[in-house]
């Protein structure tokens, strides 16, 4: 990694620079700084932004730009300077997200031959992502490639994370990493400078800007992701039963391995080792039918544990009373040790859910009975719930300790009634076609959550799967894929309807 180092006796332009920042990252504070800076070192300094829209469909961009005093034969004249970045002429590039980094890199703001690109690799996700149907979410791997190829000097590490560790905003991880990566031609006594004349926060803005700085030293280095430890999946790693399942996971298809670890360690987290090993029979199964480069194996893997490990009542309990989650939510809204924090949850069951808490007989009693469902009904519908207060906690906590007796259940009943039926019909197309086999098996991303989202996920996967048993097995994998993306397309189901009735 060079550095493009901006000094003072080569400047004939000015120095220009595009910051990009969401909503209560700082990023005025940030421009501010820098306008500070370059004035306290006898620039000229001007900065204009464009606000974003709200609810992150967009993020401010603020462009300001540098030109030292000296180079101006009439000091007290400023040079005429632009409004807005051009492409192919900025100096420095701040993203304080990662996909803003990706869209400078689009509009090319970045350029190998000049830009030096400060960006934070965390990501908040923006609308059209969260309302996606399916995974809508931005390919972080291909934004950091990218910008490391468009970029000239590309700095790059986790902005946030480093911010929530030393308990200050962001944009002071920002400015320090402007001055760690040595483009602009102020020292790093400069910098620091501005922020004691802003005189808010001093200390804590100190510490976050030193924190930056050292982290810009470091070069980015793309992250090497690494399969689950095996042995992780049950706990003991030096006993006979990790063996076994470590065992039987190697011996799939390399392919599908990495996604087997990561699901029986999901459904022992979800359940128990006797689950694991079910899920474990499947794979084995079908990977003995499968073949190269083995996609139904890998696909399996990944989309039987994410059904198995369905969401409900049970497991909504159990991950809302994790003492994890409570330590989580505390350092995003940075609590101190000595503070309470209240977490208000909103719950919106519906019979459905409470009563496939049941065990089988109790629930076809209460669906049954005119008078059992009245009752149950009572305690159903939108409802705010302090799960910090003993009785709530409580409650909630005996719902997870319900996960012994979940295999009795009406709702463990219906949805491995579900997954039998699904595997069955990748039986019968593994039999003539492999590629419709690997679409029947992804044709599960369909469902998801618990509620409305379930059942609208699981309308759209039963109308698929009516189409391949009215065809007798005989449909193409192409067609299979074409009724999947247009389920995912709309959450009304409009599209999917007219592809059924081409």
């Amino acid at each position: 990694m060079s550095t493009s180092l901006i000094t003072k006796n080569d400047i004939n332009r000015p120095i220009t620079i595009v910051i990009s920042a969401l909503g209560g990252q700082g990023g005025g504070v940030l421009t501010n700084w820098l306008v500070s800076l370059a004035e306290q070192q006898g620039y000229f300094a001007q900065s204009t932004s464009v606000p974003g829209v709200a609810q992150r469909t967009g993020a401010t961009i603020y462009y300001l730009e540098m030109f030292p005093k000296s180079a101006v034969k009439d000091n007290g004249t400023p040079p005429i300077m632009a409004l807005m970045p051009l492409a192919g002429d900025v100096d420095l590039v701040v993203a304080a997200e990662l996909m803003e980094a990706g869209r400078a890199v689009q509009r090319q703001f970045v350029t190998p031959n000049k830009t030096t690109l400060v960006a934070s690799t965390h990501r908040v996700f923006s609308i059209a992502e969260k309302m996606a149907m399916g995974d809508g979410t931005g390919d972080s791997e291909t934004v950091l490639r990218a910008a490391e190829e468009a970029a000239q000097n590309f700095i790059a590490f986790d902005m946030e994370s480093l911010a929530a560790e030393t308990g200050c905003v962001i944009s002071s991880i920002l400015f320090g990493a402007i001055a760690g990566a040595g483009v602009l031609p102020f020292g790093r006594e400069s910098f620091e400078e501005a922020i004691r004349a802003e005189g808010k926060m001093v200390d804590i803005n100190l510490k976050g800007f030193a924190a930056g700085f050292a982290a810009a030293e470091s070069p980015y280095q793309e992250e090497i992701i690494l399969p689950p430890v095996a042995a992780e999946i049950t706990g003991n790693p030096n006993g006979p039963e990790a063996q076994a399942r470590i065992d039987r996971i190697n011996r799939l298809p390399d392919a599908a391995r990495e996604f087997a670890y990561a699901g029986a360690q999901k459904l022992l987290d979800y359940q128990d080792l006797n689950y694991v090993d079910d899920y474990l029979d499947t794979l084995e199964e079908f990977a003995a039918q499968d073949q190269a480069p083995f996609d139904l194996s890998r696909e399996l893997a990944r989309y039987l544990a994410l059904w198995m490990a369905f969401d409900d009542t049970i497991k909504v309990a159990d991950i809302k009373t994790r003492s994890e989650r409570v330590r989580k939510y505390r350092a995003e809204v940075r609590a101190k040790d000595d503070q309470i924090v209240n977490m208000v949850e909103f719950m919106h069951p519906r019979l459905e859910e409470i009563v496939g808490s049941l065990p089988i007989g109790l629930a076809r009693r209460v669906e049954k009975s005119p008078l059992l469902t009245r009752l149950f009904e009572k305690f159903t519908g939108p409802r705010l719930m302090d799960t910090t207060k003993l009785s709530s906690f409580l409650m909630l906590y005996f719902m997870a300790s319900l996960r012994r007796i979940r295999r009795k259940t009406l709702r463990f009943h219906q949805e491995h009634e579900a997954i039998d039926g699904w595997l069955d019909r990748v039986r019968r197309a593994l039999s003539q076609d492999n590629a419709l086999a690997v679409e029947l098996v992804r044709c599960q991303r369909l469902i998801k959550g618990y509620g409305d989202t379930h059942a609208r996920g699981m309308r759209n996967f039963n109308a698929i799967m009516s189409v391949f048993d009215q065809s007798g097995g005989k449909l193409q994998a192409a067609r299979v894929s074409v009724l999947r993306n247009a389920a995912l397309a709309d959450e009304e189901g409009e599209t999917l309807k007219k592809e059924l009735a081409a």
